[in-house]
């Protein structure tokens, strides 16, 4: 859409204040806003699916830039113990949260490899059935006019 990448030049500004313009104006057209902002991702600071002129794969942010936490919105994501980033004071604890931090989403992108696969091998053999299905189906009869 050409509107969202205009208002996605000005930054999550202008969003929220298309959001809260639209509640003063008219409640409907706000939920239309913040219904459009949960669905395309722009409230997510976790999703990185690739696609380009979303805020979470600006530089800086999760799919372009150094700060692989930083978010959508420009600082970090919160997760449900605070920052993912936040220095505790201890370097060896701060080293080892990092390693595991690290470890998890490797398994985390491997987990998602495997159910993506999984997901392929289900559509194939219901498609395969599909085919099987269609092909041992008893043909209609065609009946013939004597011309």
């Amino acid at each position: 859409m050409q509107l969202a990448s205009k208002i996605d030049e000005y930054g999550k500004g202008a969003w929220i204040g298309l959001t809260i313009l639209g509640f003063w104006l008219f409640w409907p057209a706000g939920l239309a806003v913040l219904a459009y902002l949960a669905w395309s991702g722009r409230m997510r600071c976790w999703r990185n699916d690739g696609a380009p002129g979303r805020w979470y794969n600006a530089p800086g942010g999760e799919g372009g830039g150094p700060s692989a936490a930083a978010g959508p919105w420009g600082g970090r994501c919160r997760g449900r113990r605070g920052f993912r980033g936040a220095p505790s004071g201890n370097a060896a604890f701060d080293e080892y949260r990092s390693e595991t931090l690290k470890r998890l989403e490797e398994e985390q992108r491997e987990f998602v490899e495997y159910l993506e696969r999984l997901r392929q091998a289900r559509d194939k053999a219901e498609f395969d059935q599909f085919m099987a299905d269609r092909r041992a189906a008893p043909k209609p009869p065609t009946t013939e006019q004597p011309g």
